[in-house]
């Protein structure tokens, strides 16, 4: 199944653009957190369907921190982490201001609801691809 085939499954099944980001980076690594997963719902939707920061940017920050950050009192962040996600930031800021004015949702969406049809899920495919990408670069790939 490819990647798109994939994303739109798991909207299919009920989840959104941060909760799917973390669903691919698991299941790279043929893991299942449902905890995790649960708890990145609260990005969803610019953080609770507030329409605010676009909750497939904040959802490729945590992508990223998944395989760059700290997740246990022995372990290091990778010392790249916060460097790769301000890259991604940049680069999600750039792309969705000079495609739909901002990075919020409410902007994003332009006030209408039926663009999330089309616009999110290209978003969140794209946000991954960007993920890969500044992993790749890194050296360390999902």
């Amino acid at each position: 199944m490819d990647l798109f085939d994939r994303m739109l499954e798991l909207s299919g099944q009920g989840f959104y653009c941060a909760q799917i980001l973390m669903i691919l980076a698991l299941e790279s690594e043929e893991k299942e957190d449902p905890d995790l997963v649960r708890a990145m719902g609260g990005l969803n939707g610019g953080l609770g369907f507030s329409g605010r920061v676009c909750g497939a940017l904040t959802g490729g920050c945590c992508f990223l921190s998944y395989f760059l950050g700290k997740g246990e009192a022995e372990e290091l962040e990778d010392p790249e982490a916060a460097l790769l996600i301000g890259r991604l930031a940049e680069w999600f800021e750039e792309t969705t201001k000079s495609k739909y004015g901002g990075c919020s949702c409410r902007e994003i969406l332009d006030g209408d609801p039926r663009n999330k049809f089309q616009r999110c899920p290209e978003l969140v495919e794209a946000v991954y691809h960007k993920c890969v990408e500044l992993l790749q670069e890194k050296g360390g790939i999902p």
